[in-house]
């Protein structure tokens, strides 16, 4: 879930000369208190010599907010974004710049080094691999997405039998996402997928509709159920390669509850879900609402109906579709085996509410399985708070004891 942003700045021309210490990236953490958070400006000159100025905040995802350059000289810098309320003013004093930042008020010392700030991610897979992976692609005729995708295929797969090898379909959060699920520099799918292979079990993921290689389907009306029909394309070319045994979905978010849909379906022979949903959508936003002001010192009393009236003036078709949304009868008409994971910190999906939601309408399932993990967060990363601030500082993509349960239990289906 995500926030957008768009801020439109008006240029001021100011120049600098092309050897000007002020110009290039600078970074630096902005401490709020109850959290830290990445700011960088970035500097350069346009080809008039005029100074320009971008804003990033990439703990936040965002990059590239135009700002005004409101004074610039070698040794100093004013810039910042009136919609939102910001400055920054500093100096420099040997190689940092010491100033202020302000938005709304408040006011912050905040000092930026010279560079950009490179994040570590040890659970990227880095090639070469020891399994192959191929490029594919289905279609969503009713909606005419035509999504793209990878097939991995585990270690050793030539000398296996097909019925043997268990595939999953992996489906993807809310906003729209490439096949890696890549959010802050992290790439939970490809990690996932990478180990599934290694661990004998093949994966499809892809791109979502619109987004990377993925063409067409119609996003601006497209809710959960539309999305759901593009998992479901997905799950029926895999059935049509006639090369795997077992046909899964592991969905993360409202990934989750598109493959709570499938199951409903009848569509898969098992499901892995990762923080999916398990109330009605008005109190699980409600729930993740509050849940977030008190991680950032505030009182979290927003009433369930007062947020879906909110939402429901946006008129918003995905959006209205999520509040309305009950994910208990799918979830109740889901035969086949579940796997329901959620981390106690989870401040998007809150586990306490929603893993309770989905263990109250499961069906009896000697294989099913419902786990708490004790100190996760939405991403399934070992965490402080749960904050989604924290999740670009923290190096590790999805925990090891994670992948480890999940392998373990699809094995068990066998």
């Amino acid at each position: 879930m995500k926030t957008l942003l768009l801020i439109l700045a008006t240029a001021i021309a100011l120049t600098a000369s092309a050897q000007s210490p002020m110009l290039g990236t600078w970074t630096g953490k902005l401490d709020l208190g109850l959290a830290k958070l990445t700011l960088a400006i970035n500097l350069s000159n346009d080809a008039a010599g005029n100074v320009q100025c971008t804003l990033d905040s990439p703990d936040q995802g965002a990059k590239g907010i135009p700002a005004n350059v409101n004074a610039c000289t070698d040794d100093s810098i004013s810039v910042s974004v009136p919609q939102i309320g910001m400055t920054y003013t500093g100096r420099l004093a040997g190689n940092v710049l010491k100033g202020n930042f302000s938005q709304m008020g408040r006011t912050f010392p905040h000092d930026f080094t010279k560079g950009e700030e490179k994040v570590n991610r040890p659970q990227t897979p880095v090639a070469p691999f020891p399994y192959k992976s191929e490029e594919i692609t289905f279609t969503n005729h009713a909606d005419a997405a035509m999504l793209t995708g990878t097939v991995t295929y585990p270690v050793g797969y030539e000398k296996m039998k097909p019925a043997d090898v268990p595939v999953v379909l992996m489906v993807t959060g809310s906003g729209l996402q490439n096949r890696d699920e890549e959010l802050l520099e992290h790439k939970p799918f490809l990690v996932i997928a990478d180990y599934l292979a290694r661990n004998g079990i093949a994966s499809l993921r892809y791109d979502d509709r619109g987004t990377g290689d993925s063409k067409g389907g119609d996003n601006t009306q497209a809710t959960t159920l539309n999305y759901a029909n593009d998992a479901q394309a997905g799950l029926n070319f895999l059935k049509c390669m006639n090369k795997f045994g077992k046909f899964g979905v592991l969905g993360h978010s409202e990934g989750g509850n598109i493959a709570f849909i499938l199951g409903a379906r009848d569509k898969a022979d098992f499901i892995v879900s990762l923080a999916a949903v398990g109330v009605k959508g008005d109190t699980a936003l409600t729930a993740q609402a509050n849940r977030v002001m008190q991680l950032n010192g505030m009182p979290g009393t927003a009433r369930t109906a007062d947020y879906r009236n909110m939402v429901l003036m946006q008129n918003k078709p995905w959006l209205t579709f999520f509040v309305n949304y009950d994910p208990a009868q799918d979830i109740a008409q889901t035969r086949c085996p579940v796997l329901a994971l959620n981390g106690d910190k989870d401040c998007q999906v809150i586990s306490s509410l929603n893993l309770e939601g989905i263990k109250a309408a499961l069906q009896p399932n000697e294989f099913n399985r419902c786990i708490e993990y004790p100190g996760l967060n939405h991403l399934f990363q070992e965490c402080t708070t749960g904050n989604a601030t924290e999740y670009r500082s923290i190096e590790q993509t999805i925990s090891p004891q994670v992948l480890k349960d999940i392998v373990e239990w699809i094995k068990k289906l066998k």
